[in-house]
């Protein structure tokens, strides 16, 4: 059977109860196709990139999915039809992730050492603060050849 992970996008007005709700929902319309749901991952509210259907912030939830595609396409129909269901995404992936995604796994602060200010070189400027190069000198510019004289322009319908 093929192997998919699916993500969607619930409003975030709706409750925490409610998405699971809509998860039971659509793993019965799995089941009922023949497939089984592997993984169910709630990856709480987060701030969205954009502004979808006056959402600033949805629920996300992850599905591990093993279903034919007539139960997929039934569960993604379904979810089209649903208010709550601000947006959805479904890849067909060879091999299913038994481990906790990304989003999950907690991340460790000593993995962020490259990233510590007490490493960087420290710049010239850095002794007084001033931060916009101040008494830098800019070195000779060269000579800028001759300008002469620049005619006069006008604006409007006088010469």
């Amino acid at each position: 059977m093929p192997l998919y992970e699916h993500v969607f996008l619930a409003r975030q007005d709706v409750t925490s109860q409610q998405v699971e709700t809509m998860v039971e929902t659509y793993k019965g319309v799995i089941e009922a196709g023949g497939g089984t749901i592997e993984k169910i991952e709630s990856w709480g509210v987060k701030s969205l990139a954009y502004r979808i259907k006056k959402n600033r912030k949805a629920h996300f939830t992850l599905l591990n999915i093993s279903a034919p595609p007539a139960a997929l396409a039934e569960m993604e129909r379904q979810m089209q039809i649903s208010e709550d269901v601000l947006r959805f995404m479904t890849v067909r992936v060879e091999q299913l992730e038994a481990e906790p995604s990304a989003m999950m796994q907690k991340r460790d602060r000593d993995d962020r050492k490259d990233r510590d200010r007490g490493d960087r070189p420290r710049r010239r400027d850095d002794d007084f603060g001033g931060g916009f190069g101040g008494d830098r000198d800019r070195g000779d510019r060269g000579d800028r050849g001759d300008r002469g004289e620049r005619p006069e322009r006008s604006f409007g319908g006088e010469n």
